[in-house]
């Protein structure tokens, strides 16, 4: 597994964990950094993983904007968390990180939905990231 998508994963855990627990994504940022810290052997993952969930936090209006108007009938908050998470993470790829390509932020995010999520869910962030990324040629 390649550095990036460790840092993904990482960034998954973090804002799922958020999610699911309701706690504010500052507040699991700061306890994942603790671990970094105590734990240099994670420090590879962690700049991305950091710099993903932060730049998810200052956009996050514009990305959650962007869910829901091409999730076809799908609310944010209908959507497993899990599947929420993944769709920042690729989107947040897509539109404010130009160090990677479209297609790789799609193709990670939709690999981590086969493994992760729903049975459908791959397809649903294909298709969901997939038209975002075409709208904006």
């Amino acid at each position: 597994m390649g550095a990036r998508t460790k840092s993904r994963k990482r960034a998954l855990d973090i804002l799922y964990g958020a999610d699911v627990r309701e706690e504010s994504i500052n507040s699991a940022l700061a306890a994942e950094q603790n671990r970094n810290d105590a734990d240099p052997k994670r420090a590879n993952s962690w700049g991305y993983a950091r710099d993903i969930v932060i730049g998810i936090t200052e956009h996050g209006d514009e990305i959650d904007e962007l869910i829901e108007t091409y999730s076809q009938g799908w609310t944010i908050a209908r959507m497993p968390a899990i599947d929420r998470a993944l769709l920042r993470i690729g989107l947040w790829e897509i539109l404010f990180n130009d160090e990677v390509p479209d297609a790789v932020a799609i193709s990670e995010a939709v690999e981590s939905a086969r493994i992760h999520s729903t049975e459908d869910s791959a397809g649903f962030v294909n298709g969901l990231l997939g038209r975002i990324a075409a709208s904006r040629s």
